[in-house]
């Protein structure tokens, strides 16, 4: 079996990724397709902290821009991330992936409340740990939770899964012209306003130095990266 580069990653998943070709919702063959690119890295015995964004069932920006109060938009966006962690959940086990769901808020029913000690050990015991309903604040992203997880979990690093094969110089849904890079600094990123992660999460992950890789959710481009290989794009301090 090949050797992981990085023995322990934060991934970061769209809620859209969830809902497949609906667009919207949760897609059982969808999350099924979702959970065999990661067990395919779970496989080879990497520890592994998710976080899914809610976009595929209510947005809280999205709403609060139409008039809703902006605090309690992103609460319901965050209970829509605990459904989707829920649907992973399911999944994965399905596939005898032990997991653990825990939330930012509060909801023992269902989930562990997110401490930073019990992920910890969840982790170190081999279980995946899905951290759920962001940071259990308004007003801050999905994005914002993975890097602050990534980071209080001690992952090596942040990978960010999504519908393209890395970052480019701009859309190449657009441009046909569109320059992908292979690897690209912290501060160049930010002077190109690239759009990787919000600012308050790029802020976080480049004052602690830990790297973000975007690649392709499918095609076992997760695995690669783990494994070190040269896919994607790799956000670092050159």
């Amino acid at each position: 079996m090949p050797t992981p580069k990085y023995t322990r990653v934060l991934l970061k998943l769209s809620g859209e990724a969830l809902a497949g070709d609906k667009k919207t919702g949760i897609d059982p063959d969808a999350v099924s397709a979702v959970c065999a690119e990661i067990g395919a890295v779970l496989g080879m015995g990497v520890e592994m902290a998710i976080v899914i964004g809610g976009g595929n069932i209510f947005r809280g920006l999205s709403a609060s821009t139409k008039g809703m109060e902006r605090s309690s938009a992103d609460y319901m966006g965050m209970l829509a991330t605990v459904l989707n962690a829920l649907a992973v959940q399911d999944m994965l086990e399905k596939q005898d992936f032990p997991t653990r769901v825990l939330s930012a808020i509060s909801m023992r029913e269902v989930c562990e409340p997110f401490v930073r000690r019990r992920a910890l050990r969840h982790l170190e015991k081999g279980r995946v740990v899905i951290c759920a309903a962001g940071t259990g604040n308004p007003y801050f992203t999905t994005d914002t939770t993975a890097a602050l997880r990534g980071m209080e979990l001690k992952c090596a690093a942040i990978i960010k899964a999504t519908k393209v094969d890395g970052i480019y110089d701009k859309d190449p849904a657009l441009y046909a012209d569109a320059i992908k890079f292979d690897s690209i600094s912290y501060d160049e990123t930010i002077a190109r306003h690239l759009g990787v992660m919000d600012a308050t999460a790029f802020a976080l992950v480049r004052d602690n130095r830990v790297p973000i890789i975007v690649c392709r959710m499918f095609g076992g481009d997760i695995r690669r990266v783990v494994l070190g290989w040269n896919v994607g794009t790799i956000v670092h301090d050159c």
